[in-house]
């Protein structure tokens, strides 16, 4: 008798596996962990938005920032675990056009930029155009992501992170909501750090992927000290040195562009010797 179970659904001892064209065993089964961790940051998102329209834009920015550590985290539980899988690849994908796309867009809009109508139609209408260019620029670069897994650099990405480029709009949203800015300065901020941080994304600049650190290598004892450190120091004053960890990185992009232009003809082969 055919069996009427997809493979998809199929659960037990042996793993599913089908071969990709360069041959290599790709694994088509549903494995739970991993994608817990998807699921929860999903619910982080989606309870983003849902804070943002109850006014709430302290909590919007937190859950922000509570899905990119689960996101983080779900990819590094499918490795060690040895459970990637096809769908885990996907459901992460979409996970985070919620988390990293919508989610921001939305809390900035709700936040700040809908209160551009009150200078004038000009101004509302570029308002909510700020907040779709932000969610359409996250749909593309992971659109681009994915399509180039598998022959870009993973020492870099291209174009800023979509968790990153969220990150960045949530501590400006999570700063200024603090602090208790208001007026147009304020909205001027949101406007700009919303578009920029899109234009980011779609962007052709180069950023460190963090990839090629091995975790289960050995380091100096000093180095298992400084991560505690960083969690103190971002206790301190939470929203402003997240803005300012974020804010860094997303320069990186550009100014290392401009650096790899204006360094010598010499430099740029002796670099480009060693990435070979």
């Amino acid at each position: 008798m055919a069996n009427c179970v997809p493979d998809l659904w199929q659960s037990g001892a042996k793993d599913v596996t089908t071969r990709n064209n360069n041959g290599a065993n790709r694994r088509k089964g549903i494995y739970l962990l991993p994608n817990l961790f998807t699921t929860a940051a999903l619910f982080a998102g989606f309870y983003s938005i849902i804070a943002a329209i109850d006014g709430n834009m302290h909590n919007a920015a937190v859950a922000i920032f509570v899905a990119m550590v689960l996101d983080g985290l779900d990819g590094r539980v499918a490795r060690l675990t040895r459970t990637e899988s096809d769908f885990g690849k996907e459901y992460d994908s979409l996970s985070d056009m919620v988390c990293f796309g919508l989610a921001p867009a939305l809390v900035t809009y709700q936040w700040g930029i809908a209160e551009l109508k009150e200078h004038g139609w000009l101004w509302s209408k570029l308002g909510w155009l700020a907040a779709f260019v932000f969610a359409v620029s996250a749909a593309l670069r992971l659109a681009r992501f994915n399509s180039r897994a598998d022959s870009s650099d993973k020492r870099f990405f291209e174009g800023l992170p979509s968790p990153s480029a969220a990150g960045l709009v949530a501590a400006v949203v999570w700063l200024v909501s603090d602090w208790q800015a208001t007026g147009t300065i304020a909205l001027v901020i949101a406007f700009l750090f919303t578009a920029g941080a899109g234009g980011l994304m779609v962007s052709s600049f180069r950023y460190y992927s963090f990839k090629d650190i091995n975790l289960g290598r050995k380091v100096p004892f000093a180095y298992v000290l400084a991560i505690p450190l960083i969690f103190v120091f971002i206790s301190f004053e939470p929203p402003v040195v997240l803005f300012l960890m974020f804010f860094g990185y997303a320069l990186t992009g550009p100014l290392l562009c401009l650096y790899r232009r204006n360094r010598p003809p010499q430099a740029d082969k002796a670099a480009s010797e060693r990435e070979g």
